[in-house]
């Protein structure tokens, strides 16, 4: 009983090296013979058969397989293995698959590294009949390819898993990144979106701008120099009044004169932006402070106030109201200071002059209880004095002359010396009057002293009233120079279109939001996650 041998299915496999002929085609195989024409005719010069044209066609296409010089080699090997005198390597390729030898085939290899060992064992090779070609098989043996697999391939084909699984990794947490991001990016900034383009109502925006000034540079009749700002003299009331129209006050204030929680309580006011018609002052003041922003500028001195409503022309009115507001409350911050420093320069004049009444009234009372003029009459009292003296001086020297004589006249003697006596009399008389009181009164030297204090307080009394009426008069140009005063530089003026919502802005604010929300839960997460496994 004869058995049909198993029919081989011979495969052509392939270095992971040379897997492109483009790629290979540089790696020419270093042992690689010259080609040598089997033809004598083409030395010769004849033209070549239609064999050894498809011959070297052949070699041509093996050519730019680009096989490596160790499978050159290995089927050089195979072919002398066979008995086949191949004149290349090339050839040798060619002769082995014209015969139905695979020149790479598994089998072939290991029969040949055998061969080398048993050569080198000094053993002598046996011949085995070995079937080449497809043979017939019986139907009911194994049919299917072999499963066997090289390391190279196994190699492979496990990298190709792990790469699969890879990319099937990072294909699935791209797509629960892409999910995350669009569940708490894109979906919240589309909801953004939709509501500032098709949801939120206009609002209509009126700009304006006020300095606040003061007097400076009082002239000498006291009128106002000029009006010039002055950062210094004016930052503090541009802050105060900047707190004052940003307060509950005024927002009540302005609630009372034009209503401002009606026009935000109307109900064609989308709900977001739209006040409770019963809603508290707190709430008010919330949107309030949305709707009216107010900046000082303090290199320029300048306050710059917006007023936002859902009509332009509310919106000027609120405005006008704010401005007059402000003028209100600059005026009564000096006021007070401009008062008090008159009011004091005012009590010291008068002050001052009920002083110098006082002193007046003295030497009046002074003068009516005593001589008008002490000083005068006293000035007539010495003058007759040194009359009465001089004359008692000429009758004492005609009585000494006569009492020098032998004989001296008795009765010019006692004419004289009666008129000497009479003479003392009188001196004594006039003397006592100056430094003696009499008739109830002061003599005239004590009245005089007494007129002399009383016209110097006059005369102080004077100075100081002088003196506050000099006050009094600066208290005035002072206060003058503290007057504040509010210009309006820009008028509010209606706007035409409106100034919010600013739809793409706030959109990209909204995702610029939502992105770093997500970005910081997303590392604080795997922070957290690395810091719980490690």
């Amino acid at each position: 009983m004869t058995t049909k041998p198993k029919a081989r299915k011979f495969r052509i496999k392939r270095s992971p090296t040379a897997t492109h002929p483009r790629e290979a085609q540089p790696q020419a195989p270093a042992a690689e013979e010259p080609r040598v024409s089997a033809s004598p005719q083409a030395a010769a010069g004849e033209v070549s058969s239609l064999a050894e044209v498809s011959t070297g066609q052949t070699i041509d296409k093996i050519r730019q397989e680009g096989l490596t010089g160790r499978q050159l080699r290995m089927a050089r090997r195979v072919a002398q293995k066979h008995g086949l005198a191949p004149t290349s390597d090339f050839d040798a390729v060619r002769l082995l698959r014209a015969s139905g030898i695979d020149p790479f085939q598994r089998a072939n290899i290991l029969e040949l590294v055998t061969s080398d060992k048993t050569a080198k064992d000094g053993s002598r090779e046996v011949d085995h009949p070995k079937v080449q070609l497809p043979q017939t098989v019986p139907t009911g043996g194994q049919t299917l390819p072999s499963v066997e697999m090289t390391p190279a391939e196994r190699r492979s084909e496990e990298i190709m898993r792990i790469q699969r699984d890879i990319g099937r990794r990072r294909r699935r947490k791209l797509m629960l990144l892409l999910s995350r991001l669009v569940a708490f990016v894109l979906l919240p900034t589309v909801v953004a979106g939709y509501y500032y383009y098709a949801i939120a109502t206009p609002m209509y925006s009126t700009k304006s701008e006020f300095l606040i000034l003061s007097a400076e540079g009082g002239g000498g009749g006291g009128g106002l120099g000029g009006l010039l700002p002055s950062q210094f003299a004016t930052g503090q009331d541009a802050i105060a009044t900047q707190s004052y129209l940003l307060s509950k006050d005024a927002m009540l204030r302005l609630d009372a004169d034009v209503g401002f929680r009606d026009h935000f309580s109307q109900p064609w006011i989308d709900p977001i932006q739209r006040l409770k018609p019963n809603a508290s002052n707190e709430e008010a003041y919330k949107v309030y402070k949305k709707f009216v922003k107010i900046g000082y500028d303090p290199t320029e001195g300048v306050l710059r106030m917006e007023v936002s409503t859902a009509d332009p022309k509310v919106s000027a009115a609120f405005s006008e109201k704010l401005i007059a507001y402000a003028e209100n409350r600059v005026d009564e911050l000096s006021q007070r200071k401009r008062q008090d420093g008159v009011r004091t320069a005012i009590e010291s004049l008068e002050q001052a002059k009920a002083e110098r009444r006082a002193a007046q009234e003295r030497m009046v009372t002074l003068q009516e209880g005593s001589v008008l003029d002490p000083e005068g009459e006293i000035g007539s009292i010495r003058q007759l004095i040194g009359n009465v003296e001089l004359q008692l001086q000429e009758k004492q020297l005609a009585l000494n002359t006569q009492m020098n004589n032998s004989r001296p006249n008795r009765a010019k003697v006692q004419a004289l010396t009666s008129e000497i006596e009479v003479l003392q009399i009188e001196l004594e008389k006039q003397k006592a009057r100056l430094t003696q009181a009499s008739g109830g009164h002061s003599s005239l030297a004590s009245q005089t002293a007494e007129i002399q204090m009383a016209q110097a307080d006059l005369a102080t009394a004077d100075l100081v009233l002088q003196s506050a009426l000099e006050n009094k008069r600066q208290a005035e140009i002072q206060a003058n120079k503290q007057v504040r005063y509010l210009t309006v530089s820009v008028r509010p003026v209606p706007s035409q279109d409106a100034s919010y919502p600013r739809a793409f802005e706030n959109t990209i604010l909204a995702f610029l939001i939502f992105a770093g929300i997500y970005l910081m839960i997303s590392l604080t997460a795997s922070i957290l996650r690395e810091q719980v496994s490690s």
